[in-house]
C-alpha cells in the first residue's frame, strides 16, 4: 500500500492507474477505523481495480472544538488495517493542504441538509459537502463508497454530486453492526460498560417501530411511543426519531416505499445515530 501525505504527490501516484484505464474507488474516512470501514474497502475492491482510502479529521464538520480534540487519532493502527484489507493507496493530507491560508469557499447543499442533523449541528453538512467535494476533485475517482449509517450525510453527498455534475458513482454500503445490533462506530468505545449494554435498545426499538409503520400504523403515534421507551431505557436527550422520505429526508405521516427511520440520541455523553429502511411485506 502506498501512503501519500502531500496533495502534490497524489496525482502522480494515481497517474499509472489512470493511464492503464483502471477503475478507481475512493473510501473517505476520518480514521479510527473499525470493521465497518474495512467493509467499505472490501466493497471498493469488488467494484474497482484500485482502492484509495483517505483519512482526514475534518475540522469544518465539528461544532464543538472539544469534540474535535477528543476524536480518536490512530494513524499507525489505521494504516496497518488498511494494508491488511488490501487497500492500494492511503491519502492522509494535513489541514493546511486542504484549507490553505485565505481559504474562503464553502459548499452548501440546501434542502436535504436543513433538517435533523442540520438542525442539531449547524454548519455540519456544509463542512461535509466542502471536504467531500475537495476529496472528489483531488482524487477524481470513478466510484465513491459511503456507509449507510450516516444516511443523511449520504443523501447530502448524492445531491451535491448530482448538482455539480461530477462523473462519480456514489455507492451506499449497508450498516455494519455488532452481534447485538448496535451500529459500529468509533464513538462506541466511549460508552461505559453499562451504557454499552443499553445501547442496542436503539436498534431494537427502531426495528419494532419499523414493523408497526410497515403494517400500516400511524408513524406519529408510534414514534411517540418508541421515544418514550427510549427514555425509559436510559436514552436522553433524544435529538430526533423520525420517519422520512429516503431521498429528500422530509417527514412522512404514512407508510411510503423508500421511507426510512432515522434517529439520534444521547446515551450518557455519547451521541448515537442510526437509521433503518421500512419495508412492507405487502409491497
Amino acid at each position: 500500500m502506498q501512503i501519500i501525505r502531500r496533495l502534490s504527490d497524489l496525482s502522480p501516484a494515481l497517474a499509472p492507474s489512470r493511464t492503464a484505464g483502471e477503475i478507481i474507488a475512493l473510501v473517505p474516512t476520518m480514521g479510527a477505523l473499525h470493521a465497518g470501514h474495512l467493509a467499505l474497502v472490501e466493497a471498493a475492491k469488488a467494484r474497482a481495480d484500485r482502492a484509495i482510502a483517505s483519512i482526514f479529521v475534518n475540522p469544518l464538520q465539528f461544532n464543538d472544538p472539544g469534540d474535535l480534540a477528543r476524536y480518536p487519532r490512530q494513524e499507525a493502527e489505521d494504516a496497518a488495517k488498511l494494508e491488511e484489507a488490501g487497500c492500494d493507496y492511503l491519502w492522509m493530507p494535513t489541514a493546511d493542504q486542504l484549507y490553505p491560508a485565505g481559504f474562503a469557499t464553502t459548499v452548501r447543499v440546501a434542502g436535504v441538509s436543513d433538517r435533523w442533523e442540520g438542525e442539531h449541528r449547524p454548519g455540519h453538512f456544509d463542512g461535509v459537502a466542502t471536504i467531500v467535494s475537495k476529496l472528489f476533485i483531488a482524487t477524481m475517482p470513478d466510484v465513491a463508497i459511503f456507509g449507510e449509517k450516516d444516511w443523511q450525510q449520504m443523501a447530502v453527498i448524492r445531491r451535491m454530486n448530482a448538482d455539480l455534475g461530477l462523473p462519480i458513482e456514489i455507492i451506499g454500503h449497508p450498516t455494519i453492526r455488532e452481534e447485538d445490533g448496535l451500529a459500529m462506530s468509533s464513538r462506541n468505545a466511549l460508552l461505559s460498560r453499562e451504557e454499552r449494554e443499553t445501547a442496542p435498545a436503539l436498534f431494537q426499538l427502531m426495528g419494532e417501530l419499523a414493523g408497526a409503520v410497515a403494517g400500516g400504523a400511524n408513524p406519529v403515534a408510534e414514534i411517540a411511543r418508541a421515544t418514550g421507551k427510549l427514555r425509559e431505557a436510559g436514552f436522553g436527550p433524544i435529538d430526533y426519531l423520525a420517519y422520512v422520505d429516503g431521498d429528500s429526508l422530509e417527514p412522512l405521516d404514512h407508510y411510503q416505499e423508500g421511507g426510512r427511520l432515522i434517529a439520534a440520541a444521547y446515551l450518557g455523553s455519547v451521541r448515537l445515530i442510526d437509521n433503518m429502511r421500512v419495508i412492507s411485506d405487502t409491497v
